[in-house]
């Protein structure tokens, strides 16, 4: 037998139906980047960008200055998080012909395909190609993941880092009891860089300790428990140099973690309680400070603010798995992935809804669950498709999934650049829910309202008062505001003295009896305004809000 031979009957062909999925996934990412490409300009900054850019700047300056410059490790807050995403984005920005926050932008899109790539590997791997096709599609078109990648510099790059650290875990459990070198290299770079990003990957710990059990019991079950402590002990030894590598990627994305070894449990301690003084945010409908949010704060929310396909589908996932661990029905290793995938989906949730700790800005905090949410319908979908008996029926469930699919990626569009605001269809999308819950809390729509204004000056050839700038009284982000509008222009809160007032369509901020010449919309919800108040006696753009 010749050598081709052998390896043709040694190394099994995909069949058809594998390879077209496989296919369709690569042409899901090559869109996915082209739209993100074209498209990166079009978002705004938010709050914490300009603070963001800083603290980028002083790690470099620390790293630059052989650690003699050590104003990082002080700065704001920020030094509690990581500086990952914010150093890769200031170093590539110095080899790009594009302004510091555009390249923010370019980064936080280019890291995000890696998460979708990473995700379709993830489900293939836990659940077969159709699972990888749907689980990609799923994500790319949850507009609230999709529209964080772009301007999210702390919660969007820790989902991604979440992500490789469970496609890490997945390898170890088909690998168990040993690992090959790759995994213990995924494992320890993405381990590092999530508990880099935020110390809440510590739920990735416990979700694989948990989730490890079925794989180990089996173990005990069929070779003995002294066995299974020798292969618990050989993994252990394995993953040492994972431990010793995530530590150092940690310290080089978050160098004051690693200043001193106490020092990622303070942060633990500083984050366990609000940290800034207490504000209000519009929940149903109610006004309520944000460290009183009621225990169904983030269900809800998921509920109304992920595509029912994705809720639906995820569920079933869920259900699947508990089927699996109860009846037995999967091998071990099948639900040690199953158990990690639903922990890592819902059990930050369930200890939020215990602990109660202050919750704001949607669940922009918690978007690192929605991946693994997504690799569960993948596997869910999979396998309705393989029970379904019949190419009729099977194609029904395809069309039903499409038909899902559709209605989040209408809404993409519509909302574009304002993904990140989405409430799906059940909720009423974004025209129903303006008034009950918070939208743009980012504040990203200044940027079109500022090339609004710009347009509105040169339209009508206005020109300054003579020996000063535009002033421009803003109702929202501050520094996103300066950056949008330019050097000719001056931005405070003042609105008495102003010529115009910005002001995003959110609750604290004051609707204006002045002529309006910029209004940003999108499903017949305003997201920012700009007023004429040249002549009027503006007293503040707050609003007072009710109790």
């Amino acid at each position: 037998m010749t050598t081709l031979a052998r390896l043709a009957n040694e190394v099994p062909l995909r069949r058809p139906g594998e390879a077209i999925c496989d296919s369709v996934a690569v042409l899901v990412l090559i869109v996915a980047g082209a739209v993100a490409a074209l498209t990166f300009r079009n978002y705004g900054l938010g709050w914490d960008d300009y603070t963001h850019a800083e603290y980028a700047d002083l790690l470099l300056r620390m790293y630059g200055s052989g650690f003699t410059d050590r104003a990082a490790l002080s700065f704001a807050n920020l030094y509690m998080y990581g500086g990952g995403f914010d150093m890769i984005a200031a170093l590539i920005h110095k080899v790009v012909p594009l302004d510091v926050f555009e390249t923010r932008r370019l980064v936080g899109a280019a890291i995000g395909l890696a998460g979708l790539a990473m995700t379709w590997r993830l489900a293939r791997l836990s659940g077969g190609p159709i699972a990888g096709l749907a689980a990609l599609l799923l994500l790319t078109l949850c507009p609230v993941f999709y529209g964080h990648l772009f301007m999210n510099p702390k919660d969007a790059p820790f989902a991604v880092a979440m992500i490789a650290l469970m496609l890490g875990l997945v390898r170890l459990a088909r690998e168990y009891p040993a690992p090959t070198p790759v995994t213990v290299v995924i494992v320890g770079l993405a381990g590092g860089a999530a508990f880099g990003s935020r110390v809440l990957a510590g739920f990735a710990v416990i979700s694989a300790v948990i989730g490890f059990l079925p794989l180990i019991l089996d173990d005990a079950r069929r070779h003995g428990g002294g066995t299974a402590a020798r292969h618990v002990g050989h993994l252990a030894w394995a993953l040492l140099p994972a431990l010793a590598l995530a530590y150092l990627m940690m310290g080089l994305v978050w160098p004051w973690a690693v200043i001193e070894p106490a020092n990622p449990f303070r942060a633990v301690t500083y984050f366990s309680h609000f940290f800034e003084k207490p504000w209000k945010e519009m929940f149903d409908g109610t006004l309520i400070s944000v460290p009183d949010m009621p225990w169904s704060y983030l269900p809800t929310l998921f509920m109304l603010r992920l595509p029912e396909v994705l809720i639906v589908l995820a569920a079933f996932g869920l259900a699947g798995t508990v089927v699996a661990l109860v009846r037995r029905e999967a091998s071990a290793q099948q639900r040690t992935i199953l158990s990690m995938l639903a922990l890592a989906a819902t059990l930050p949730i369930a200890v939020a809804m215990v602990k109660r700790p202050a919750l704001y800005n949607g669940i922009r905090h918690f978007i690192f669950v929605i991946p693994p949410m997504a690799v569960l319908g993948g596997i869910a979908l999979a396998g309705l498709v393989r029970r379904s008996h019949g190419a009729a029926l099977k194609g029904a469930v395809l069309a039903l999934f499409a038909a899902g699919l559709a209605l989040p990626l209408g809404e993409m569009v519509q909302l574009h650049p304002y993904q990140y605001t989405y409430f799906n269809h059940s909720a009423g999308t974004v025209r129903r829910a303006d008034n009950l819950y918070m939208l743009d809390y980012w504040g990203l729509a200044f940027k079109q309202a500022s090339e609004g204004l710009h347009a509105y000056i040169a339209e009508h050839k206005l020109t300054p008062p003579k020996g000063r700038k535009w002033k421009v009284a803003v109702c929202g982000p501050q520094r996103p505001a300066q950056v949008a509008l330019g050097p000719d222009f001056t931005i405070g809160w003042d609105s008495v003295a102003a010529d115009f007032a910005m002001t995003l369509g959110e609750f604290y901020c004051k609707g204006l009896t002045a002529p309006v010449v910029v209004e940003i919309d999108r499903d017949e919800v305003i997201y920012a305004r700009v007023y004429d108040i040249r002549g009027l006696s503006i007293a503040s753009l707050l609003a007072t809000p009710a109790p």
